[in-house]
């Protein structure tokens, strides 16, 4: 794809900013944030006493370092507005994600963090070349995924006109997309793949169509499938980074004219990179797990949460802040199918509550088309071996639908003899087997 610029008129001024200008708003905020959640908050007030530091404590970026971590437990134990700085009545939205169990992580918003949250999304949109006028095809997820909605209000706020088409219905978003003749789409990178093959499947060939940049996030993908979408779509394919936890869509972006890895916004949020077993911050460039402290949140600030994806920062390059690399991992055993974080054991706790399943089971991912597919392998119970072959497939549509309702992923669901499962030497059997082609 041709190279691209953006003029320097555009961009805010932080993000020409110098390293010192940068530095000193960062302290700023974040020494604010920290006395908020000491005051607001009961967990961060017990953990950091606990931990035996104060707010003040903080003189500079590096006595974060102090201060304890927070992760996806403590959402689940706080459950659901346990870790809320504000009153209800001062909330305009939330929003939730799946969490490690049936409970999901749950995450608000005062009107101040909707404004704020808007604007970086249009600062990252800005950043991959929409602009004021543009028109924007959004085919996440609306609902209480973030995807949806903070890529509308971050198009509205930058002056574009928005298509609030969500996920699904693969004819009509090419339909939309002929018809409205969109410039930029918002949607997973799987997803777009299977809207090109809509398109050929129609006849019609995507690179004739009106889009022009494609700005793709709510799952891992590689350097191979940007350059496969670029070539088959005639666009600028650039990535956008974020986790409902610290904000949503637009917590970090790429800028179209490198395509280097998603720039932070380091306004909003300070990141760092630790080792994931010994939590010791590692210097920039070294591989870890990204941790990131929120710097405005007013309703959900959050103190150094263990994302679990595993990068490293790189230095700057089209703007002043600090890019992430491409994520080459997990240090947990997370699961992102079609956008969605799935842990095995939200599966295994729907699997315990069926007294004719055993305990052992088996998540196989495999990649059929462009999409992820998801098999459950499950064993009946020992004195249930010889159960009627309708009761047994009874019991795997019962399982595929709490699996549906619950996780939010369809899945098939194969249940099994009694030892059928492999086990390791241990005598477990191996949870996840993921068949997904690597790039």
């Amino acid at each position: 794809m041709p190279a691209h610029t953006t003029p320097t008129a555009l961009l805010d001024p932080i993000e020409r900013a110098s390293r010192d200008e940068i530095t000193a708003l960062q302290v700023q905020r974040l020494k604010a944030m920290l006395e908020r959640v000491y005051a607001n908050v009961p967990h961060y007030r017990k953990a950091f006493d606990a931990r035996g530091v104060h707010p003040d404590d903080l003189k500079e970026l590096k006595d974060l370092a102090k201060f304890p971590f927070t992760n996806k437990a403590d959402l689940r134990d706080n459950y659901p507005f346990g870790l809320f700085a504000v009153p209800r009545e001062q909330l305009s939205r939330v929003h939730a994600s799946s969490g490690t169990t049936g409970k999901p992580t749950v995450v608000g918003y005062t009107k101040q963090d909707i404004d704020n949250w808007a604007d970086l999304v249009a600062r990252s949109i800005r950043a991959a070349g929409g602009r004021a006028g543009d028109m924007v095809h959004i085919a996440y997820g609306y609902g209480l995924f973030t995807g949806g909605l903070g890529a509308h209000y971050g198009a509205e706020r930058l002056g574009c006109a928005v298509v609030p088409m969500s996920g699904g219905q693969t004819e009509k978003q090419v339909q939309l997309i002929q018809d409205f003749k969109p410039r930029i789409i918002m949607v997973t990178p799987s997803y777009m793949q299977v809207i090109i093959e809509e398109f050929v499947r129609q006849g019609l060939d995507p690179r004739e169509s009106s889009l022009r940049i494609g700005i793709f996030g709510a799952e891992p993908w590689t350097e191979a499938m940007r350059r496969e979408i670029e070539t088959l779509a005639g666009i600028d394919a650039v990535d956008i980074y974020g986790l409902s936890e610290v904000m949503g869509p637009g917590v970090a972006s790429e800028c179209v004219e490198s395509k280097d890895g998603p720039v932070i916004w380091e306004d909003h949020f300070y990141p760092e990179i630790v080792d994931p077993e010994t939590g010791e911050v590692l210097p920039d460039g070294q591989e870890g797990e990204l941790v990131f402290t929120s710097l405005t949140k007013e309703a959900f600030p959050i103190v150094r949460y263990r994302t679990r994806d595993l990068t490293r920062l790189l230095p700057p390059t089209s703007r002043s802040f600090r890019r992430i690399g491409k994520i080459v991992g997990r240090s947990d055993d997370m699961l992102i199918i079609r956008g969605v974080n799935v842990f095995p054991t939200q599966i295994e706790e729907l699997i315990l509550r069926h007294g004719g399943l055993s305990p052992l089971y088996q998540l196989v991912v495999t990649r059929e088309g462009k999409l992820d597919q998801v098999e459950v392998l499950v064993e009946l119970q020992p004195a249930d071996a010889a159960m009627h072959i309708d009761e047994v497939s009874e019991i795997g549509r019962w399982l595929q639908q709490r699996i549906k309702t619950m996780v939010g992923i369809s899945a098939r669901v194969t249940v099994m003899p009694p030892d059928s499962i492999e086990r390791t030497q241990t005598g477990k059997a191996r949870r996840v087997v993921d068949n997904r082609p690597r790039a």
